[in-house]
């Protein structure tokens, strides 16, 4: 187990709530997958098809 699991196991088990929100969680996997996406799109937009 990584240190950060056991800190957020840690931190959940101290107070009994989420150390993190969700939806945070939720928020910033979307930003890396939109961001992922849009360098996809940047970097073949000048390509013809095949």
């Amino acid at each position: 187990m990584s240190l950060s699991a056991l800190s957020l196991a840690a931190a959940v088990a101290e107070n009994g709530e989420h150390a993190l929100s969700p939806y945070a969680v939720g928020g910033g996997v979307l930003l890396i997958l939109l961001a992922v996406m849009g360098a996809l799109v940047a970097f073949g937009g000048g390509r013809e098809h095949s």
